[in-house]
């Protein structure tokens, strides 16, 4: 009995040593799939770069010891190149795989991550979403093996139509949004909360473009200023937001955006000094964040001569890093458990990454377009303009039910 119990002591021993219960000096493979080519491809570049400056940061000094190492695919924006890169990056031995642009491509990982999981035990990879934000994906189509960090489409209009209820200047909107499911979610929410919350409100316009394709949107912008809109309620990103809102200026329309993403790529270059005071948006950060993150934007900047955005990455990273410490493991399997209910505080208040179905619950801000001043005085592309903070909403706020009917491994639920 005194022998075997000295042979399980020795391969506790051993295993501590090779990493199995102890994580430390651990390389831990993170894969990206997102556009680095086709109109998108700013966005994606930029957000590329916020992994690896965060992945730097956090290999500096990390409580779980682990290094991480980011893999960068491109995906082209596509749902069946995003399940070609997923093959490779799990080739490559990753085993957490980010995304964030394109609802389609979010699916595609679910689908072959259950399927994968399923099929080679021990072999199991997470997927941490950080932008994907079709309010599907946590409810009819939840996984057990995806955290979404960003707010879905849901959770950001119950936050910016209950600023909108209380601006008695909105009267008139027209809903104007890229035709894919983030896109017709956004049109969906806006109308309903629109209904309960400002029954006055008319909707004159509701149109839907293709994505990522259109680069005049001079003929929307006519329907626009012929509808007689005083406001516009858009999801666009990327260079759909930047373009849409170029056109708007040029034409002299004068109208307020409600937006989801004024701060991708390009777009404040577009907005300039024609948006000020016409543009807000809404999320789970701003440009000016002061702390730690103030300093992480500050030395972005210098490191790229780009802005800092895609904040939650931080997030992903800190989920994961007290997971690992939690486990003392990098096992997905180990980590996606404790990553069930927990709570931590980030650099914009208290997360939650609710059981029920992985949605990250977090406070929200408005935002309106404005100079930069002594008080917020960060200025994305040298606009000499930045997003300042008009409202801040808690975490109760805007959180939205979910019908998710999680599918956790072995039957639990």
């Amino acid at each position: 009995m005194k022998f075997a119990l000295k042979i399980a002591a020795a391969a506790v021993i051993a295993a501590t040593a090779t990493g199995a219960f102890a994580q430390k000096g651990e390389t831990v493979k993170i894969a990206w799939l997102d556009p680095l080519s086709g109109l998108m491809a700013a966005v994606g570049t930029n957000q590329l770069k916020t992994f690896q400056f965060f992945a730097e940061e956090f290999n500096k000094k990390n409580a779980a010891g682990v290094k991480f190492e980011i893999i960068g695919i491109d995906n082209k924006l596509s749902p069946q190149e995003t399940t070609s890169a997923l093959r490779s990056a799990l080739d490559q031995g990753a085993r957490y795989i980010v995304q964030g642009n394109g609802s389609g491509p979010a699916l595609a990982i679910i689908d072959a991550l259950e399927k994968n999981n399923a099929r080679n035990p021990g072999k199991e990879a997470l997927y941490l979403n950080y932008a994907a934000v079709d309010p599907d994906l946590t409810n009819s189509k939840c996984s057990y093996w995806q955290y979404r960090f960003d707010a879905d489409t849901s959770m950001k209009m119950e936050a910016l139509t209950t600023y909108m209820k209380d601006q008695p200047d909105i009267k008139k909107v027209y809903l104007l949004n890229q035709n894919y499911a983030h896109g017709q979610q956004v049109s969906k929410f806006a109308k309903e909360n629109l209904k309960t919350k400002r029954p006055d409100v008319q909707i004159v316009g509701d149109d839907l473009h293709p994505l990522a394709q259109v680069r005049d949107f001079a003929p929307y912008v006519a329907k626009i200023k012929a509808s007689g809109a005083d406001t516009v309620i858009t999801g666009n990103w990327g260079s759909d937001l930047a373009l849409l809102i170029k056109s708007a200026n040029d034409s002299g329309l004068n109208v307020k955006f409600y937006t989801y993403y004024a701060v991708t790529t390009g777009t404040p270059t577009a907005m300039g000094a024609a948006s000020d005071g016409k543009v807000y948006q809404v999320g789970y950060a701003h440009y000016n964040m002061g702390g730690d993150m103030q300093k992480y934007a500050e030395d972005f900047k210098k490191k790229f001569n780009d802005d800092l955005y895609t904040t939650d990455v931080y997030t992903v990273f800190q989920a994961l890093t007290e997971a690992f410490v939690k486990t003392k493991s990098t096992d997905p399997v180990k980590v996606a458990a404790a990553m069930e209910g927990m709570k931590f505080k980030s650099f914009n208040g208290e997360i939650e990454l609710r059981k029920t179905d992985h949605q990250a619950q977090q406070g929200l801000y408005i935002a309106k377009w404005e100079k930069a001043s002594a008080k917020y005085p960060y200025s994305p592309e040298n606009t000499g303009y930045t997003l300042a903070p008009v409202k801040y909403y808690d975490a109760y706020v805007a959180s939205t039910p979910t019908s998710c009917q999680m599918k956790r491994p072995g039957g639990a639920s």
